[in-house]
């Protein structure tokens, strides 16, 4: 994690590896309890957390060659919820495609600093990554795990091209929508 590779750019968006810098940028999205309020148990997570997350996201790419990315602020490309362009090559979120729990499929993730929300990121993100994964990777079926109050990533989701797949029951007894997207689909 010495150099940020990039691995693909949108309009406003790019995409690149992790690198040890990243401490702070992920501390700013994930130990954010409303960011966090429908990934995984809904905690925020603490900045030792967030270090082993580097770690376990480098041996992600020895292993995979994917895994968690940084999304940056392309210049002057993003501006912030008060309309003000965000600084130059600002870490403005993250994606990627990781495997939970050792799960066959790749799964999409991705957050976003409070501060871009609504913005429309997320939206040009997701096609973005996929299409990545596929080319660079050879990855045909990706799937996505949504909370079912979180209409706005089930939007994301279905903008890039993903379909409600079906309803899982965690063992906590609560419900996540599986959403699935396959390469040749439209995205």
């Amino acid at each position: 994690m010495t150099t940020p590779d990039v691995l693909f750019e949108t309009a406003r968006l790019r995409c690149r590896r992790w690198v040890a810098t990243d401490l702070e940028p992920l501390l700013a999205v994930y130990a954010d309890a409303e960011a966090m309020r429908f990934v995984g148990d809904g905690r925020p997570i603490t900045r030792d957390e967030c270090a082993r997350w580097l770690e376990v996201t480098a041996a992600n790419y020895a292993r995979r060659g994917y895994g968690m990315f940084a999304l940056e602020s392309r210049p002057a490309q993003v501006r912030n919820a008060g309309g003000a362009p965000a600084e130059p090559a600002t870490v403005v979120g993250f994606c990627g495609l990781v495997h939970p729990g050792n799960q066959v499929q790749p799964e999409v993730k991705y957050a976003f600093r409070r501060s871009h929300w609504g913005l429309g990121l997320a939206s040009e993100a997701v096609p973005a990554l996929l299409r990545y994964g596929a080319a660079a990777h050879g990855l045909a079926h990706v799937i996505a795990t949504v909370a079912p109050g979180n209409a706005a990533s089930q939007r994301v989701l279905r903008k890039a091209g993903m379909r409600l797949d079906h309803e899982r029951r965690n063992d906590d007894g609560s419900m996540t929508l599986v959403f699935a997207w396959r390469a040749g689909e439209a995205a």
